[in-house]
């Protein structure tokens, strides 16, 4: 069974944010809703050794989502291979969803008058996929340096499931029990920026 996940390689991201931009055009986003922002902690090391790391971030496609379940309408759905989306003709924007993501990877656009107002996120580009499945997400096509990763884990020869199987993951709050399907590779030590 398929099951899509991301891998990100924080040591080969360059924080160019070429992944939010492409996002951004994709989905038609206005200047204010990001479904992935790239942050940084700064600065880190002591000169002349010093460095920084950027984060990806995005809706984690949790494979125990909390915002599925606690959806009055069942408008926060959850594909056989684990693609969390909204269906928008369901969605009230009642942000219940949205208080539920411990990521914060939910936007309810009641600002922006061209939108209607129900709840957005990313859905590794689910229409996108639909119309060819061997498309990637917009933000994996995009990304030069090659730091985001997408594929099937379940699929052993899948390059997510060598990286994951290969190197040391990490994966944000595991600790409640929603199991992201966002793994990290962290950059260990800092490198050269």
């Amino acid at each position: 069974m398929t099951r899509y996940v991301m891998v990100v390689d924080q040591s080969r991201c360059i924080g160019c944010q070429s992944c939010t931009v492409a996002c951004r055009t994709w989905n038609d986003l206005p200047l204010d809703i990001i479904y992935n922002p790239v942050v940084s902690e700064g600065t880190k090391g002591t000169f002349p050794d010093v460095y920084r790391t950027w984060t990806p971030t995005q809706c984690m496609h949790c494979a125990n989502p909390e915002c599925v379940p606690c959806c009055p309408t069942g408008a926060s759905q959850q594909d056989d291979d684990g693609t969390v989306w909204v269906d928008y003709e369901k969605c009230m924007g009642c942000k219940v969803c949205v208080n539920a993501c411990p990521y914060g990877m939910r936007d309810v656009s009641h600002m922006v008058p061209r939108f209607d107002q129900y709840v957005r996120k990313c859905t590794f580009c689910r229409s996108r996929r639909a119309a060819d499945p061997a498309a990637e997400p917009y933000c994996v096509a995009t990304c030069h340096q090659r730091a985001r990763i997408f594929g099937d884990i379940d699929d052993p020869e899948s390059e997510v499931s060598k990286l994951i199987n290969t190197n040391y993951t990490e994966r944000i709050f595991t600790e409640l029990g929603t199991d992201p399907q966002i793994y990290y590779i962290p950059e260990m030590g800092g490198g050269a920026r």
